[in-house]
């Protein structure tokens, strides 16, 4: 195919993706009564092992296919608009493409969240088969070091086969804080991104339980850099991590457990990757009463938190929906011995 070619159809399926984005956006704001966005993980276990990473094992078998359709299409049912595949390293799945379909099949936007090890040529173009509209790598470093082998070093000829490649929208997430030795690599790994012809974003890597970690001074220069390096769009939807970035709590309502659901490969609902536990429910008898109920409950971890997803799509509702938290726990938890970590 022609690179003209190749161009007019990428553009053709952004201009198409943006559409149901923006379809996404218009159903938010219309109902406060269904899921924005589901992370699900399909495969917990992963080929790497990151120090600072707390979502994954080494032995995990993949969820039965049979079984990530029911949960996607009861997704699907209760209106969700995005889904978000991880792990672990979804890669590892055997089923990944016939997952992704299905998504699309449902009429909810596909994205991936990827370590970038197992992508060969093939792997993208059964991707692009597949009906993949968003793939994300985060690169910690550009030399692999102990605590993450997730380098730019590695990595990079695996980008540039997405950039020859590819017809979703790919986004390179570089990191600082949480260990990550050498934070000027994070501009690095930002205009290699661009050059390539990706998104760039910054992430700041959270404690144990996704909660704020200050920044040194180096790491928030190099923050701050890379902040002026992202599309509008991600700015003003990314500006939560200006606080953290200087040790600050946010204000803000965390929808967790109603506009964002986060469900684990065993199938069960909780608010984020970092508070599994709550609210600890079947995906399976989920309702639109449990989505309306957790709209209304304040978390007691918010304004500590790091996790961008939540924090992004929680961003439809800022201007509405006052949250309750004591109300809430009562009503669940007469005892009142129930915490949030």
């Amino acid at each position: 195919m022609s690179d003209t070619a190749k161009q007019l159809r990428r553009a053709w399926k952004a201009v198409h993706r943006r559409v149901r984005e923006w379809r996404m956006i218009a159903r938010g704001l219309a109902s406060k009564d269904h899921p924005v966005l589901a992370h699900i993980i399909p495969m917990r276990r992963c080929n790497l092992a990151c120090e600072y990473c707390n979502e994954y094992d080494d032995h995990s078998k993949p969820v039965p296919l049979a079984t990530i359709r029911q949960r996607l299409d009861h997704l699907a049912d209760l209106g969700t608009n995005v889904i978000t595949i991880s792990g672990g390293e979804p890669l590892l799945h055997p089923d990944l493409d016939d997952v992704i379909a299905h998504i699309r099949r449902r009429g909810m936007i596909a994205g991936m969240i990827t370590n970038g090890y197992l992508l060969t040529a093939e792997r993208v173009k059964r991707l692009n088969r597949a009906g993949l509209d968003h793939l994300q790598i985060s690169i910690d470093n550009v030399m692999p070091d102990e605590v993450s082998k997730k380098s730019l070093k590695v990595l990079d000829k695996k980008l540039q086969l997405l950039a020859e490649h590819a017809d979703f929208h790919v986004n390179i997430n570089s990191v600082v804080g949480g260990g990550i030795r050498h934070p000027q690599d994070a501009l690095v790994i930002g205009k290699r991104a661009l050059e390539l012809g990706f998104t760039s974003t910054v992430g700041i890597i959270h404690d144990g339980g996704g909660q704020l970690q200050p920044l040194r001074d180096e790491e928030r220069e190099v923050y701050m850099a890379m902040r002026s390096m992202e599309k509008s769009s991600y700015a003003r939807i990314n500006g939560f991590q200006d606080n953290i970035a200087h040790g600050k709590e946010n204000d803000w309502r965390c929808r967790a457990g109603s506009r964002y659901l986060y469900v684990c490969e065993d199938g069960l609902v909780h608010y984020c990757s970092q508070q599994r536990g709550y609210p600890g429910k079947p995906l399976l008898s989920y309702t639109t009463g449990d989505v309306r109920r957790e709209y209304r409950t304040a978390k007691g971890c918010a304004p500590r938190c790091t996790v961008a997803c939540v924090h992004q799509v929680s961003t439809i509702d800022f201007w509405r929906g006052p949250q309750d938290l004591q109300s809430h726990l009562q009503e669940q938890h007469p005892s009142g011995l129930v915490q949030l970590r």
